[in-house]
């Protein structure tokens, strides 16, 4: 789905395991140019430094420090991945919701049942094996869980308690959705279903921000890096093997785990720059160097597909998820207020309270209309 859950956030540390190793890539490269190599689990040093205090707790749980610190890294990583930085007050707010959702699931899974924990594992083996399908190989996943500091029992065991606290929710609330009102919304929302124009393409990436702070680069490096992306270029057009050399030196982590990347024309998360240039090429055609706010791209265009109508056959299944999950989104506030109050829930840290303060009421304002599932 397009619109994750406000409440729930259960691909939170799948998403932070496939953003790092675009982390982990940038540092060996910038290692190999002789910069200083960053730490590749920034959290670990900060805990070093300053500990790992209670930041939450409730009756029969408490919340760590690191355990937040995880969840914000990964998604400043995978705001990085996508061609944004997010800026400090933003991050703020972040940290406030990512608490609230942490809370929240600990808060569902003291009510599990057994049946509740079944459905989460078997959600839970679904991620897992969609991560190793896009990871390409388990040695590969494996060593993207190795840079997150995860054993693969530790990432399944998080992701368990999430889908179990979401099958929780769902339960607890119990929201329904007839065939009727899922047909109902594929007539009244044809827009929302007309598949986009997208292309296929390899890609070159070498990235001008600091992989862990998100600050540009020193201009000498980012000078070094251009010098860099119009070398490969050269090579690329003079007939070197374009694959050969998106595995030896792009820095993006899908790199390793795909021979092409799909882009949808209009997708918010592609850098406009790269849009335009992809949409630009005809089949087999190479790029210039295109400059992006985070770095130097080459791409190639292996193929490109019209758009079309997406039948509601392949739709319905996601039609349903989607508005069941707009349903339990009304129900769910009033239920988990309740649920936090009975557990005499505490914010320890002054300024994590008001952050969690502030990402409520912002919350309880009215905001506008979900985006449709996903095609």
């Amino acid at each position: 789905m397009k619109n994750q859950m406000k409440l729930i956030f259960p691909a939170v540390f799948a998403v932070t395991l496939f953003a790092l190793p675009r982390v982990q890539a940038a540092s060996d490269n910038a290692a190999a140019v002789g910069a200083p190599a960053s730490s590749p689990k920034p959290t670990n040093a900060m805990t070093a430094l300053f500990g790992d205090p209670a930041i939450a707790k409730g009756n029969g749980f408490e919340i760590k420090r690191s355990e937040l610190d995880e969840v914000v890294t990964g998604l400043k990583s995978a705001a990085v991945a996508h061609g944004q930085v997010i800026p400090p007050a933003r991050l703020v707010q972040i940290e406030g919701q990512m608490l609230t959702r942490l809370i929240q699931v600990q808060l569902l899974f003291q009510r599990a049942t057994d049946a509740d924990k079944a459905e989460g594992a078997k959600k839970a083996g679904l991620q897992m094996a969609a991560l190793l399908e896009r990871a390409g190989s388990q040695e590969l996943l494996d060593r993207q869980m190795k840079a997150l500091g995860m054993t693969p029992d530790e990432l399944r065991a998080k992701i368990t308690q999430e889908t179990t606290a979401q099958a929780v929710l769902t339960r607890e609330l119990n929201p329904a959705v007839t065939d009727a009102e899922a047909t109902n919304f594929y007539t009244s929302h044809p827009a929302d279903f007309e598949q986009p124009e997208m292309v296929s393409i390899r890609h070159i990436f070498l990235m001008t921000l600091d992989p862990v702070t998100q600050a540009p680069l020193t201009m000498e490096r980012q000078q070094s890096k251009h010098k860099q992306a119009e070398d490969l270029l050269k090579r690329a057009r003079a007939g070197e093997d374009f694959m050969a050399l998106v595995k030896q030196y792009s820095e993006d982590p899908t790199k390793d785990s795909t021979n092409e990347i799909i882009l949808s024309r209009g997708n918010p998360g592609i850098p406009p720059e790269l849009e335009a240039a992809a949409f630009s090429l005809t089949n087999n055609q190479i790029s210039d160097v295109i400059t992006t706010t985070i770095g130097y791209s080459i791409i190639k265009l292996a193929n490109k597909t019209p758009a079309k109508k997406v039948e509601y056959s392949t739709m319905a299944d996601k039609i349903k998820d989607y508005l069941l999950q707009q349903k339990t989104e009304k129900l769910a506030p009033a239920y988990l207020d309740k649920l936090q109050k009975d557990a005499d829930v505490q914010i320890l840290d002054a300024d994590l309270k008001a952050a969690v303060a502030a990402a409520a009421a912002a919350a309880a304002m009215p905001s506008a209309p979900a985006e449709t599932p996903e095609k």
